[in-house]
């Protein structure tokens, strides 16, 4: 079975909105609750709790910019940009985990999560119209 364009299309725009309100919630929960997010922020970043807090902000900027054709591919390149950025503490939180008092569930949660962090950043790409792969080849507009 071959996808068209409009299949294409269609599931992009069904991720970029799973994207968006992934993105809102998760800024809507950094900006309002900062203080869940502060054991897991690395010792060198300066100003955790306005850095936590900042990321908030961005997260929903970068959700509402998915929604405007405009900034679309802007929008796009921050977030991933932003989702390879947050690695290194998503790194601390698993390695954190790994030296406490560490439980099954736990595993069941960081694993995933660590592997999913490319899909994250494959899927902003993709819901910004950058990549169309594996779908089809991008085409380029004039």
């Amino acid at each position: 079975m071959r996808r068209t364009s409009s299949d294409r299309e269609r599931t992009r725009t069904v991720l970029r909105y799973l994207l968006v309100a992934a993105y809102l919630f998760a800024g809507y929960v950094h900006v309002h609750t900062p203080h869940f997010f502060m054991p897991v922020m690395p010792g060198w970043v300066p100003y955790p709790r306005e850095t936590i807090v900042g990321t908030g902000l961005c997260e929903i900027a970068g959700a509402i910019g998915l929604l405007i054709p405009r900034i679309r591919k802007f929008a796009a390149i921050m977030l991933s940009l932003y989702a390879v950025c947050v690695f290194p503490a998503n790194i601390k939180h698993m390695l954190d985990f790994a030296h406490g008092s560490g439980s099954a569930i736990g595993w069941l949660y960081h694993a995933p999560r660590m592997l999913f962090q490319p899909v994250i950043v494959w899927w902003t790409l993709f819901s910004g119209g950058l990549i169309a792969w594996p779908f089809a080849k991008l085409q380029r507009q004039p």
